[in-house]
Parts: structure tokens; C-alpha cells; sequence
């Protein structure tokens, strides 16, 4: 059976808080945070992180990559050439980019899903936007990775379903550095009836009734359509997942893949899990106080002060947790405080940052 084998998630670490943009902006900007990359951070290198993280999780080597971003590092150039080199793929597997639009990622996974080998789709966007405008104080960038094939799957594919129409809602013409967009409210009355359509035909497709559904996922670059489709869906108000707007922002390309590859944890198991493994880097690094980091209990990941301690500490937990799937978020940190105590007390550690999925 061909289905989801694996799946990685990467959000860069720095945060910029939207009440810094209203006070530079002098106009309101909302609440909440979004995620921001480095300096030295693009499309591509946040895809490397992200295939990376879903890659490990899987002894299957890929026969194709899928690129999907609405903002290369490239034009005229393929970009997944180097997330192919990055990941030491064999020269005889393919790499594709699709790229230009937010929608390109749907392609993207649509692809590699319905290859006949197993197929990597990674999806990444840095986005930004105009001052002041939409995109700069609701985007933030992030990248996703899913790897398809036979055997023993996470998830199976039960239908899909696509609504299409040309209308015009944003757009960016050659040479521009910013996207411009119409008139939300106009947007709206286009993609709402669309995006409607397109849940309910997949539904009928995977036999599956909106009360049976466990969770649901809306995302797309308009936001307000989001909030629409999914109030209007039908399913468990439970059931709608967090659109990640308040702690990440929307990741354009990489949203969908990066809601669904976020671990959400409860408030107590993630303090509870990341106190295990601060305990034990403190006494190795001499700094028994170490926990004492933790500023509120449910935010302990973005709240650690040391962020060298932090990048490892996540690295710890987050590769335990894919050990011990099964078993609590305490267990898995004892675990992981056995065995990284050394490497994570190191005065330079490096961990990958593609683990970074843990508690957003």
C-alpha cells in the first residue's frame, strides 16, 4: 500500500513579536508571533532541515524530490539539485522544482504521492511582504517534508478532491521583491465556495462523514477563507486544528505541511519532558539551577534562556520521541537524558535545527 512513510518539520528559531512591528509601524499588527529565518537561512536551506528531520525517520531512500516554494533562492536554476546534493541522494534520483506560487505545494505533494518510487516532497517559504502590509505581519517562514512510498505507513491517502478558478487575488510580476494582494473581503467570496467544494468532494471520496473527522487542517494564504471553510465544515469545534498563525505565522507553500508536521504537546508533558533533560545537561555542564529557565509552564521550548542549551535540548527530545512514539513525553525525556547528557554538554553544540518541531 503507497501512503506517507515519513514526515520532518523545520521553523528557524528566531520569533518576531507583531507588538514590535505595531510600535515601529505605529498601527495596530495583531497579537501573537511569527517565525522568522536567519540571515543566512533561504527556501532551500529550511527544506534541507526539514527533509533531513522526515528522512531520519525512515530507512527508504528516495527515488525523486519534489521542490515547492513561492520564493527560490534560484530562478533559472533548480533548487532541488541542492537539497538532493544536501542529503547525499544517489545521482539517479530526480529533482524537481515547482515553483512561483503558494499553490505549487499541493503539486508538489500531489507528485510524489503518485510516483512510482518512493518520492520526497519538501515544501518551504520565506515570506514577506510589503511594510505594513499583510503578508509582513501575518507571513512567517517555515518549511515541511513528506516522504511516500510502500510500506509501513504513517498515514493513507483515502481521496482528494481540487476546486480551480482564475481570479485575481495576489500576485508578484518579475523583478518584484513583495507580493500585492487584492481586497480580502473580494478574496473571500471566491475562495470560500471553493474551498467548501473541494472538503466536501474529498470527503465523498474517502467515504469519510465530517463527524468521523479527528482532525481537520484548512490552510491556504488567505486567512479569513481559512476560518470560514473550517467554521462552516461540520466537524468537532475540537477537531480543527491550530492554525499556527499566533506562534508561527502563515508559511505560504510550507503552511499545510508545516500544521501537519507540528507536534502539538499538552502544557504539563512538554514542561514536565524538557525539565528531565534541563536537569541533566544542568548537572553535567555544573549548572544544577539550569531548569529554573522555564519562565511559564506549557512554553518552556521558546522560553529557555541559554539558546545553545535549548537547540539541544530539542534535539534530545524530539529524536526520543520518534524512539518512543508509544510511551509518555516524560519517559521519552529520561531516555534522552541518558543518552545525550554528554553530547548536549558540549560548549558548542550544533544540533540540526530541523528538529525544531516540538511544542509550536
Amino acid at each position: 500500500m503507497r501512503g506517507l512513510l515519513a514526515w520532518g518539520a523545520y521553523v528557524p528559531y528566531a520569533r518576531l513579536d507583531r507588538k514590535a512591528i505595531a510600535a515601529a509601524l505605529g498601527a495596530s499588527a495583531g497579537s501573537g508571533m511569527r517565525a522568522v529565518a536567519s540571515y543566512d537561512e533561504d527556501s532551500t536551506s529550511m527544506g534541507v532541515e526539514a527533509a533531513r528531520a522526515a528522512l531520519r525517520a525512515t530507512s527508504v531512500t528516495p527515488e525523486a524530490v519534489y521542490f515547492a516554494t513561492a520564493d527560490p533562492a534560484y530562478l533559472d536554476k533548480t533548487n532541488a539539485t541542492a537539497i538532493h546534493a544536501a542529503l547525499d541522494l544517489p545521482a539517479s534520483a530526480a529533482a524537481y522544482d515547482m515553483l512561483g506560487s503558494v499553490r505549487s505545494a499541493a503539486g508538489a505533494l500531489r507528485a510524489a504521492l503518485d510516483a512510482r518510487g518512493p518520492a520526497l516532497a519538501v515544501v518551504s517559504d520565506v515570506r514577506t511582504g510589503l511594510a505594513g502590509g499583510g503578508d509582513e505581519r501575518e507571513g512567517g517562514d517555515a518549511a515541511a517534508a513528506f516522504v511516500f512510498g510502500e510500506g509501513p505507513i504513517v498515514a493513507e491517502p483515502l481521496g482528494h478532491a481540487s476546486q480551480s478558478a482564475e481570479f485575481l487575488d495576489r500576485w508578484r510580476v518579475p523583478g518584484d521583491s513583495f507580493s500585492r494582494q487584492w481586497e480580502e473581503r473580494f478574496g473571500e467570496h471566491v475562495y470560500v465556495p471553493l474551498g467548501e467544494s473541494a472538503l466536501a468532494e474529498g470527503l465523498k471520496q474517502a467515504g469519510v462523514t465530517t463527524s468521523a473527522v479527528d482532525v481537520l487542517i484548512v490552510a491556504g494564504p488567505h486567512a479569513r477563507s481559512n476560518k470560514r471553510v473550517a467554521a462552516a465544515a461540520g466537524v468537532k469545534k475540537e477537531a480543527i486544528a491550530d492554525d499556527l498563525v499566533a506562534s508561527v505565522g502563515n508559511a505560504g507553500a510550507a503552511h499545510a505541511g508545516a500544521e501537519a508536521g507540528v507536534v502539538q504537546l499538552s502544557a504539563a508533558d512538554l514542561a514536565d519532558a524538557v525539565q528531565h533533560l534541563l536537569a541533566a545537561v544542568g548537572e553535567v555542564r555544573g549548572e544544577p539551577g539550569v531548569e529554573q529557565l522555564l519562565h511559564r509552564e506549557g512554553e518552556a521550548e521558546r522560553d529557555v534562556v541559554d539558546v545553545r542549551l535549548e537547540k539541544a535540548v530539542v534535539l534530545a527530545l524530539d529524536q526520543e520521541l520518534r524512539r518512543a512514539r508509544s510511551g509518555s513525553l516524560a519517559d521519552a525525556a529520561r531516555q534522552g537524558a541518558a543518552r545525550y547528557r554528554v553530547a548536549v554538554a558540549v560548549e558548542e553544540p550544533r544540533p540540526h535545527v530541523g528538529e525544531r518541531r516540538v511544542g509550536m
